[in-house]
C-alpha cells in the first residue's frame, strides 16, 4: 500500500478535498494519513476540524501553528511556526506523497518542509491566478515545489507549463469542488432554514468576502461599500459567511457583526455554513456577492449569478454568469440589481462553466493509483525549445 498524506488549513478547502479523501481512505490502494491545521484548530474560526470527525474521516495529527492575530507580522510567524512543525512532522512520518490543494499560508510551511524531505507533492488546483491577493505568488511558488499538478482548465494548465513543469506531470481534471454538488444530497428549503434558524425572504443573497491582501488597508472601505449597497435593499435576506484568517480579516468579521446586530430581522451570520449547508444554500439564493473563489467556480453550476467584487479573483476563468464590479457602493448596487434581474437570469440559464464536470476525484485518484515516482528531481520544461 501507498502511504498518502493529506494536508487540509480551512473549512473551504476541506470541502473541496472531501470526496478524495473519502475515496482515499476507503481505497485497498493506500494508507491515508490526514493532517489539520490552520483555521480548523481556531475556536475563532469554529474549530472546523469537528466537521471532519463527524464525518467519520480519522486525523492523524493536529498540528496548530494559528496565532490570535491578523496582523502581516503574525501570519509570517506563523508560516515559521508551521514550517517547525512540519519539519518535526515529516522527519516521523513515513509517507510515499503528500497531496495538498490551493495557496494557503499554511500550504507554503508544509510543502517547504516536504520538499526539503524529499517528500513528493501532488498539488491540486495549480496555474490559477488572483492578482489581488499573495495567495497568487505563494501558489505558484507551491507549484515549483511539487512533482504532480492537477489544474481545473486548460488555461490553468498551459500556464502550470508555462512555469517550466513537463507536460506529462499535469493533468486537467477540472474543479474538484464540482464534484460534491453532484453527489451531495443536498438539504431541501426547510431543512436549510431549519439548520440555519432563519426564514428566506422574496429575495435572498449570500454574502462572502475576503480581505484583499496585496492592497494596503482596504478592508474597511471595501466592505463599507459592501455593506451599504447591502443596506439599499428591500426584502432581502443576507446570508454572510465570515472571512478565513487573512490579513485584516478581523476587520471585516467586526463589520458583519455590527451589520447583523443593527439588521436582526433580515440578515444572519456564520463562522462557517460547513459544505452541506454552504451547497444547499445555493439552490435557494438569488445571487452570491462577494469576492470568493467559489462564486467564479462551483456557483455557476447552480445557474444563478454572482457579483464579483475588486481585484481578489482577477485573471481566473470567469463563466457568463459572473458580474464583476469595482468596489464602489454604487457599481456593487449597480451590479446586484443586474444580478437580480430576469434578463440576466435569462441569460445564464444555461451557463457553461469551463471547470469540468464533476469527475475529478475519479481522474485524480486513478492517477495516483497507476502512478510511479523513481525520483523527484525534474528537469525544467522550456516552452521556448518546444517545436
Amino acid at each position: 500500500m501507498r502511504d498518502i498524506t493529506i494536508v487540509t488549513g480551512t473549512r473551504a478547502e476541506y470541502g473541496l478535498l472531501k470526496p478524495l479523501i473519502r475515496k482515499i481512505n476507503e481505497s485497498e490502494n493506500f494508507n491515508l494519513t490526514l493532517v489539520v491545521t490552520g483555521m480548523h484548530l481556531s475556536p475563532e474560526f469554529g474549530l472546523t476540524y469537528k466537521e471532519i470527525e463527524d464525518d467519520g474521516v480519522p486525523i492523524a495529527y493536529k498540528i496548530d501553528t494559528l496565532l490570535s492575530s491578523d496582523s502581516s507580522e503574525a501570519i509570517t510567524k506563523s508560516i515559521g511556526l508551521g514550517l517547525i512543525s512540519f519539519a518535526d512532522l515529516f522527519q516521523k512520518l513515513k509517507t510515499d506523497l503528500l497531496i495538498v490543494l490551493g495557496d494557503r499560508t499554511e500550504l507554503l510551511s508544509v510543502c517547504i518542509a516536504a520538499m526539503i524531505k524529499g517528500v513528493p507533492i501532488a498539488h491540486i488546483s495549480g496555474g490559477e491566478t488572483t492578482e489581488g491577493a499573495y495567495d497568487e505568488a505563494i501558489r505558484h511558488s507551491i507549484t515549483k515545489m511539487s512533482y504532480i499538478h492537477f489544474t481545473a482548465t486548460l488555461d490553468y494548465t498551459k500556464r502550470v507549463i508555462q512555469l517550466g513543469e513537463s507536460p506529462d506531470r499535469v493533468f486537467n481534471v477540472g474543479a474538484i469542488g464540482i464534484d460534491s454538488i453532484k453527489h451531495l444530497k443536498l438539504l431541501s428549503k426547510s431543512e436549510f432554514e431549519n439548520s440555519i434558524g432563519f426564514k428566506l425572504n422574496k429575495k435572498n443573497l449570500l454574502v462572502t468576502f475576503h480581505p484583499v491582501t496585496l492592497e494596503k488597508n482596504s478592508a474597511r472601505s471595501q466592505f463599507r461599500a459592501l455593506l451599504n449597497a447591502l443596506g439599499e435593499l428591500v426584502d432581502t435576506t443576507i446570508i454572510f459567511t465570515k472571512p478565513n484568517s487573512d490579513k485584516g480579516g478581523r476587520i471585516i468579521i467586526k463589520m458583519i457583526d455590527e451589520f447583523v446586530r443593527e439588521n436582526p430581522r433580515t440578515s444572519i451570520s456564520f463562522d462557517s455554513l460547513g459544505q452541506l449547508r454552504y451547497l444547499s444554500s445555493l439552490q435557494f439564493v438569488d445571487a452570491v456577492v462577494g469576492n470568493s473563489s467559489s462564486g467564479i467556480v462551483e456557483v455557476p453550476y447552480f445557474k444563478i449569478p454572482t457579483v464579483n467584487i475588486g481585484d481578489r479573483q482577477k485573471g481566473r476563468n470567469m463563466p457568463e454568469s459572473v458580474i464583476n464590479c469595482p468596489p464602489s457602493q454604487s457599481e456593487i448596487s449597480k451590479a446586484i440589481r443586474l444580478a437580480l434581474s430576469e434578463d440576466f437570469n435569462m441569460k445564464i440559464e444555461n451557463v457553461r462553466s469551463p471547470y469540468g464536470d464533476g469527475t475529478a476525484t475519479e481522474k485524480i485518484f486513478k492517477v495516483l493509483r497507476d502512478l510511479k515516482i523513481e525520483s523527484v528531481k525534474k528537469i525544467f520544461h522550456d516552452i521556448n525549445n518546444t517545436v
